[in-house]
């Protein structure tokens, strides 16, 4: 074999065992890296996702159920509110909606451990976390020179002579649903009173307002004492003998995303109003971004006035 067969016998051959096996075990570090990129990447979408959606959620939804609570009590004259006043702005027993045989005691603020709530779309606790829900009931009548709407999107005319009375509360979104945690919103309900008491349209399964949430709380903040506020949930105020003005509600969610998470865990605890509320188990449940959300709404139609009295100047 002469030198020029020997060149072409060079030029032809191709790549050695070492050399393939070289190649694969860099391409695949290569394509590791890359997946491990792109994964990282999809967390971090999938998480920013998730957030947005829980601000949006706590920024416009939130916004609109204290923009309604602080209706409570519009329209009456009586600007102090408690479990007796006759349209007052939190809805605690029928003596507030004028009528105090009022059967469908379901319909009212009522919180957790809170027992004999009864009503066919009553208030039950829904929650998925350890702690039931609460519901809040608020009253008001459109005094103003324009036309409101309630929380179900009802028109208000101005000057209407019936009160509105909206309950806001959890509920499941889905029927049929067996899993410990569920699919939860946060309803309102909306229906009107007569001055004489009658109550229409009001106890059925309302409107979702907030399509993700496992929690809502509320606190009723009294003035005991003229620079002191004390906050308790509606089954410790109504067991008081004397019963003080309401005049603040601190309102508590924990709201999720919509869009689930790609990571193996998240966050299942959560401080709320002062209490540790944990997610329920479920070793089924979708994970989700969580957020607890607290606000402090002061009733503007509600006032308590403190005379103290003061010396006659001497002469």
């Amino acid at each position: 074999m002469d030198n020029h067969q020997r060149r072409d016998l060079i030029s032809e051959s191709g790549f050695t065992l070492i050399e393939l096996m070289i190649s694969l075990v860099l391409g695949l570090l290569i394509s590791a890296a890359v997946i491990q990129v792109y994964i990282i990447n999809m967390r971090t979408i999938t998480i920013q996702q998730s957030a947005s959606e829980v601000q949006d959620s706590t920024i416009f939804a939130m916004q609109s159920l204290e923009e309604h609570v602080r209706l409570a009590n519009l329209g009456n004259p009586v600007t102090n509110i408690n479990s007796l006043t006759k349209n007052g702005g939190v809805v605690l027993t029928g003596n507030n909606i004028g009528d105090a045989a009022y059967a469908n005691t379901g319909y009212f603020t009522v919180s957790a451990g809170q027992t004999g709530a009864a009503g066919t779309n009553g208030w039950t606790g829904t929650s998925n976390m350890d702690k039931a829900s609460d519901q809040l009931t608020i009253q008001y009548k459109n005094s103003t020179g324009q036309s409101l709407y309630d929380c179900e999107g009802t028109e208000i005319v101005s000057g209407s002579a019936d009160w509105v009375v909206e309950r806001y509360f959890v509920r499941e979104t889905k029927a049929d649903q067996t899993a410990a945690v569920k699919e939860l919103g946060l309803a309102c309900d909306a229906g009107r009173v007569t001055e004489a008491g009658a109550v229409s349209g009001f106890g059925d399964n309302g409107e979702i307002i907030i399509s993700a949430i496992d929690q809502f709380k509320i606190l009723l903040g009294t003035m005991t004492d003229i620079s002191k506020m004390t906050y308790m949930p509606a089954k410790t105020y109504l067991t008081l003998t004397n019963k003080p003005d309401i005049t603040t509600i601190k309102l508590g969610v924990v709201i999720r995303s919509s869009t689930p998470l790609l990571s193996s865990t998240d966050k299942d605890s959560f401080m709320l109003l002062d209490e540790t509320n944990t997610l329920k188990t479920d070793s089924s449940r979708r994970k989700f971004y969580r957020r607890a959300y607290e606000s402090t709404v002061l009733l503007r139609n509600a006032r308590v006035m403190s005379v103290t009295g003061i010396p006659a100047a001497a002469n």
